[in-house]
C-alpha cells in the first residue's frame, strides 16, 4: 500500500513520475510540485532539451531519460505521451516491478488505452486509473507548463470495474489539488462524448479548410473570409500528428457520431434544395440557443444568468422618493401561456411584450425541444410556428425547466395525453416544490405519472394513455392546477370541469378563447370539451402586475412620491395587490383603461401615502398570492398591526415566503410573528442590516423596496434569481429613484 503521510494538514505523496513533459504532463507536474503534495516529482522525456528546461523552470525536481530508472520507488506514474505511443509505454511498464504504484494517463481517447492495459498488464488493473483533462493552450512544450492550467477545467476519470477505490481516490485528490473539476465516467461513455464535443468539430474544421484550400479560387476564399470562418476553422491549426493519433485511437466512436452528423447534414441539404425555409428556420433557431441552454442544464441553473454569481449581493441605500413613468416587463403568466397555446395552434402566432426572464424562456425552450419552430425573443417579440394540438414531437431528453413551477405544472397537463414519454426536471429550488397537486388529478383522468419522494420533481409522464374528462373541485385555490387540468382537457374524452374554492387568475381561460377555443365559465367553475382546434392569433402581453407591485408599494411608502406605471394588466383575478394597498390607505388610480387581446390593462398612478395596518380579507389572498413579500414591506411601514391569514400556499413557493420574510424583517428590527398560514406584522421603524433572498426573486426585490424607509443600508444576499421574473429590475429602480445596485457597482 502507498505510504501517505500528513504534514502541515496536507497529504504528502512520496514520488510522482510524469512520463512526457509536454504542456499537459508538464503542467500537471508543476502544479503538484507547487502544491507541496509530493516530496519528489520526476520527469521522463526523450528530448534532452525538454529534460533540461523542465528542471530549470521548476517543473520537476529531476529528469530521467530511462523509463525504468525513473519509476523506481514511484507512488504514482502519469502517462502524458501521445495517444498511440501510450500502447508502447504500457507494454514497457508491464515488464517492470512497479510495486503498488498507481498508474494513470491523460489521453483524450480511453478505449484503446484500456484495451492495451487489459492485454499487457491484467494483474495491474486494480492500480490503473485512466483519466483525461479537458484543458489546453495554443502554446505547447514543457516551456508552456502552467501550474494553473487545470483550474476550473473538467478532468474526467474513467475507472474500471477492477480499479481500487484507494487508487481512484488518490488520483482524484491530485487533480482536485490543482483546482480541477473532477468527474467520473464510464470508458465507453467518455469516448462517445468526446467524439461529439471535441473530435468531430476538429475533423470538420480540418476537412473544411482542406476542401477550400484545394479549390482554384482558394486565394479569394481566404482573402474575404469573415470572422465566422476564422472562428470555426481556428482549431484546424491544431497539431496534425496529435489529431491523427486521436482519430485512429477513437475511430469507432468518431464514425458513429460522424454518421449521425452526415444524416443531419443530408437533411439540411435536402431542405436547401427544396427551399424548405421552415426546416432551416427550425435548425437555426434551435442551434442559436442550444449552447446556452445546455450550459444551464449542466450548471443546474435557470436560463438568464447575467449576474453570474453564486451569492450576488444587492446593496440598498436608505431613503429616497419615486418619480417618473416606467413600463415594467411583460406579464409572466401570460408569456408562459402564449408560448404553450401558440405552439399548439394551427398557423403562426405573433407575440409582443414577451417577458424575457428565465421562467418564460424555460417554457419557450421546452417547446423548441418538442420540435416547435420559435423565432426570438427579440425586444419582446416572438414568432411561434404552431404545430397543432397533435404535432408535438418527442424531446431528445429530459425537459429542463430551471426554476419555473408554472412551466412544470402546466406542461404536465399538456404532456399527459401525448404519445411519447417525457421527463420534467428543474434546478434545486424547483426540485423541492410539490407536484402531486397536479399529478393526482391527472392520474384520475388516466394519465400515468411518476414523481420522486413526496411528490417532488423530476416528473416522469408516460405517453400513449387516453385521458377521460374529469369533474374536479380544487382542494386549494391554484391557477396552476386549474390551468393544468383545463389543458389536459383539450385532449380528454368528454367535458372537463374545474371548480375553485376562491377566484384565481384566469389567463388560461381568456387566452384559450383568444385562440378560438370555447371555454365556459360560470361563477367558480370553468369547463371545456375536447375535439376543438386552436387558431393562431396575435398577442400583446401587458406589463406584469406582480412586477408593478414592487413599485406600487415603493411609491406608496416613500413620502412625496408620484409614479406612473404604464400598460399594466389589471385582470380582476390579479388585482388583489391594488385592493389591499387601497384598504391600507394607498393612493392608486387607474387611468386609460382599455382591453388588449382579451386582457384588461390600464396605466396606474401611485402617490406616497400614510398606510395603516389592516386585517387582510381572506377573499383577496388568492388574488395577491405572488405579491405578498412586498406587501409585508408595506405592512412594516404602516401604522398599526397587519394580519394575514389563509396564505399557507406561500410556504411552498420558491422559498417559504412567510418564514423567509419574517426572518428578514426581524433582522431589520421589525416586530412580526409568522403563523402556520400567514403573518402578524406591527408597523414601525425599519433598520439596516443583512438579509437573505434564499434564491427567491420576490424576496430580494421586496427588501430592495424596504430600503426606502430604512435608517441604514440593507445588504441582500442571494439575489441572482431576480432575473427569473424581472431582468431589468435594478435599471428601473435607478430610473425612478430607488437606490439599490449590485454590491461593488454604482
Amino acid at each position: 500500500m502507498i505510504e501517505i503521510e500528513t504534514q502541515k494538514s496536507e497529504t504528502v505523496l512520496g514520488r510522482l513520475v510524469v512520463v512526457g513533459l509536454g504542456l499537459i504532463g508538464g503542467s500537471f507536474a508543476k502544479g503538484v510540485r507547487e502544491s507541496g503534495l509530493c516530496r519528489e516529482v520526476v520527469g521522463v522525456d526523450l528530448d534532452p532539451q525538454s529534460r533540461k528546461l523542465a528542471v530549470e523552470l521548476g517543473v520537476v525536481d529531476r529528469c530521467e531519460e530511462d523509463l525504468a530508472a525513473a519509476c523506481v520507488g514511484a507512488d504514482v506514474i502519469q502517462l502524458a505521451v501521445p495517444i498511440l505511443a501510450m500502447e508502447k509505454v504500457l507494454a514497457r511498464l508491464a515488464g517492470m516491478d512497479l510495486g503498488q504504484a498507481v498508474l494513470t494517463d491523460v489521453g483524450s481517447a480511453k478505449g484503446n488505452v484500456v484495451r492495451t492495459a487489459r492485454a499487457v498488464m491484467p494483474e495491474r488493473l486494480g492500480r490503473f486509473v485512466p483519466g483525461h483533462p479537458i484543458a489546453g493552450s495554443e502554446q505547447s512544450g514543457v516551456e508552456a507548463s502552467n501550474a494553473g492550467l487545470f483550474r476550473r477545467h473538467k478532468v474526467i476519470l474513467t475507472p474500471l470495474a477492477e480499479t481500487d477505490a484507494e487508487a481512484l481516490a488518490l488520483v482524484d485528490r491530485l487533480w482536485r489539488a490543482l483546482d480541477a473539476d473532477v468527474e467520473h465516467m464510464q470508458v465507453e461513455r467518455h469516448d462517445e462524448v468526446l467524439a461529439a464535443t471535441s473530435h468531430l468539430p476538429h475533423l470538420l474544421a480540418f476537412g473544411l479548410v482542406d476542401s477550400l484550400a484545394k479549390r482554384n479560387e482558394n486565394l479569394d476564399i481566404f482573402r474575404y473570409a469573415a470572422g465566422g470562418f476564422r472562428d470555426f476553422t481556428r482549431i484546424a491549426g491544431s497539431d496534425p500528428v496529435m489529431w491523427h493519433d486521436i482519430f485512429l485511437a477513437n475511430r469507432e466512436a468518431v464514425l458513429r457520431i460522424l454518421d449521425t452528423f452526415r444524416s443531419d447534414l443530408d437533411a439540411l441539404r435536402d431542405a436547401v434544395d427544396a427551399g424548405d425555409g421552415h426546416q432551416l428556420l427550425g435548425v437555426f433557431t434551435r442551434a442559436r440557443v442550444a449552447r446556452e441552454h445546455f450550459s444551464k442544464i449542466l450548471a443546474r441553473r435557470a436560463y438568464v444568468d447575467a449576474m453570474n454569481s453564486n451569492d450576488l449581493i444587492f446593496l440598498a441605500q436608505p431613503g429616497g422618493r419615486l418619480s417618473g413613468r416606467i413600463r415594467v416587463p411583460g406579464d409572466k403568466s401570460i408569456s408562459h401561456r402564449s408560448i404553450m397555446l401558440g405552439s399548439l395552434a394551427e398557423g403562426t402566432t405573433e407575440v409582443e411584450g414577451f417577458l424575457e426572464g428565465e421562467d418564460a424562456l424555460a417554457t419557450l425552450q421546452a417547446f423548441r425541444d418538442m420540435g416547435v419552430v420559435i423565432e426570438g425573443p427579440h425586444h419582446g417579440r416572438v414568432t411561434i410556428h404552431g404545430v397543432g394540438l397533435n404535432g408535438l414531437k418527442p424531446p431528445p431528453g429530459p425537459i429542463y425547466l430551471g426554476n419555473s413551477g408554472t412551466s412544470m405544472r402546466l406542461l404536465s397537463g399538456l404532456l399527459a395525453a401525448q404519445a411519447f414519454d417525457t421527463v420534467l426536471t428543474g434546478d434545486a429550488s424547483l426540485s423541492k416544490r410539490p407536484m402531486n397537486r397536479v399529478a393526482n388529478p391527472l392520474r384520475e383522468m388516466g394519465a400515468v405519472i411518476e414523481t420522486a419522494e413526496q411528490g417532488r420533481p423530476p416528473v416522469t409522464i408516460r405517453g400513449g394513455h387516453k385521458l377521460k374528462a374529469l369533474t374536479y373541485t380544487l382542494p386549494m385555490a391554484s391557477a396552476q392546477v386549474k390551468s393544468c387540468l383545463l389543458l389536459a382537457g383539450l385532449y380528454a374524452e368528454g367535458k372537463t370541469t374545474v371548480t375553485e374554492p376562491a377566484p384565481t387568475r384566469d389567463h388560461t381561460e381568456r387566452m384559450l378563447r383568444g385562440f378560438g377555443y370555447e371555454v365556459s365559465v360560470e361563477g367558480p367553475t370553468a369547463s371545456l370539451v375536447s375535439g376543438g382546434k386552436l387558431k393562431a392569433t396575435h398577442i400583446e402581453v401587458p406589463a406584469d402586475i406582480s412586477s408593478a407591485a414592487f413599485f406600487l408599494v415603493a411609491a406608496s411608502i416613500a413620502e412625496g412620491s408620484e409614479l406612473l406605471l404604464e400598460h399594466v394588466g389589471i385582470n380582476p383575478t390579479r388585482t388583489g395587490v391594488i385592493d389591499i394597498l387601497r384598504l391600507m390607505g394607498g393612493d392608486i388610480t387607474l387611468e386609460n383603461q382599455r382591453e388588449v387581446g382579451g386582457e384588461p390593462v390600464a396605466d396606474l398612478r401611485v402617490r406616497g401615502a400614510r398606510l395603516k395596518g389592516i386585517e387582510i380579507p381572506e377573499h383577496l389572498v388568492p388574488l395577491a398570492i405572488d405579491e405578498f413579500p412586498v406587501l409585508f414591506v408595506a405592512a412594516a411601514c404602516a401604522e398599526g398591526r397587519t394580519v394575514l391569514r389563509g396564505a399557507e400556499e406561500l410556504r411552498v413557493k420558491e422559498s417559504d415566503r412567510i418564514q423567509v420574510m419574517a426572518d428578514g424583517l426581524q433582522a431589520l428590527g421589525v416586530k412580526c410573528e409568522p403563523t402556520a398560514d400567514g403573518i402578524i406584522i406591527d408597523g414601525g421603524e425599519i433598520g439596516g442590516g443583512e438579509v437573505h433572498g434564499h434564491g427567491d426573486h420576490r424576496i430580494a426585490m421586496a427588501f430592495s423596496v424596504a430600503s426606502l424607509r430604512a435608517t441604514a443600508p440593507i445588504r441582500i444576499h442571494d439575489c441572482a434569481n431576480v432575473a427569473t421574473s424581472f431582468p431589468n429590475f435594478l435599471a428601473l429602480c435607478a430610473e425612478v429613484g430607488i437606490r439599490v445596485a449590485e454590491e461593488g457597482k454604482s
